[in-house]
């Protein structure tokens, strides 16, 4: 076995003709790792996404092979899966605004070249859901950027880019209307997209907390910060310091906000798959 990539949340290994990627404890917020690992985080991104990626199995095929095919010591954190030829394009579906699209938003009236309507604050639900490309950019070589349609259209062509968009905005209108009756708003999510046999799969994660912004939703009220139960509450600690300029290395976790962190994530996870998290 290889060990292809470490990431920032995830290793990579290679195992023959097939994938291992085995998700850590690890957090990363502004793509930075912090030194502080959030007890189960991993084992509870990969079962969820393991029961997104059921859920949604007929609306995009994705690039699990197997969960218990897997060595003993990763057994609940790690999956088998198919190698992907990834999109370098993130594909991101947005149904409320918030974060860098609220930035963006307030900065130029669009998103990713999506004009919206005038009036819009933080929290706003939009008319309908958009398809939000930006950047792929390798950890330490910068941010990821805001891009328009147009512009994945000249990086995959023209067929690829509308498969892009369309899966991108299904998985998003499916899994919201599955959050939705179990009280949680999906605000916005990114997703990976790969090429096997000529046809896109879906790889990496599924609408989990890191990946996704998850919202309370009998709490929500547009004009403010929603009751996150996703990584956004550890940003929000995070721009409570003073003097971190979120560059590495990030700041050591207080136990307290471990522990608040990692709620969050079993929260989400019992809600949603209405299993105790153990």
């Amino acid at each position: 076995m290889e060990l292809l990539h470490s990431g920032k949340v995830r290793d990579v290994y290679a195992d023959g003709d097939d994938i291992l990627l085995v998700a850590s404890d690890r957090i990363s917020i502004y793509d930075v790792v912090l030194p502080t690992a959030v007890p189960d985080k991993g084992k509870i991104l990969t079962q969820l996404s393991l029961w997104w990626f059921d859920q949604l199995s007929d609306v995009v095929p994705n690039h699990i092979i197997s969960a218990t095919d897997v060595p003993a010591e990763w057994a609940g954190r790690a999956v088998r899966c198919e190698r992907l030829e990834m999109v370098m394009v993130e594909c991101i579906a947005r149904g409320y605004l918030a974060g860098s699209g609220l930035k963006e938003y307030e900065k130029s009236g669009a998103v990713s070249g999506v004009e919206l309507v005038p009036g819009l604050i933080e929290g706003s639900k939009l008319p309908e859901p958009i398809f939000t490309p930006t950047t792929k950019v390798a950890p330490g070589e910068g941010h990821d950027e805001f891009i328009t349609y147009a512009d994945v259209e000249g990086s995959v062509g023209a067929d690829v880019a509308a498969e892009l968009r369309r899966i991108t905005l299904e998985v998003y209108r499916r899994g919201s209307e599955v959050a939705a009756g179990k009280g949680i708003i999906i605000a916005d999510t990114k997703l990976e997209l790969g090429f096997s046999g000529g046809a896109l799969k879906l790889g990496d994660e599924l609408l989990t907390p890191d990946s996704s912004r998850f919202w309370a939703a009998d709490e929500w009220q547009p004009g403010g910060t929603q009751r996150y139960l996703d990584k956004q509450f550890l940003r929000d600690w995070s721009s409570s310091l003073t003097g971190w300029d979120r560059t590495a290395p990030g700041p050591e976790i207080p136990d307290e906000v471990v522990e608040a962190t990692r709620n969050r994530y079993v929260e989400v996870y019992e809600r949603l798959t209405g299993d105790r998290w153990r």
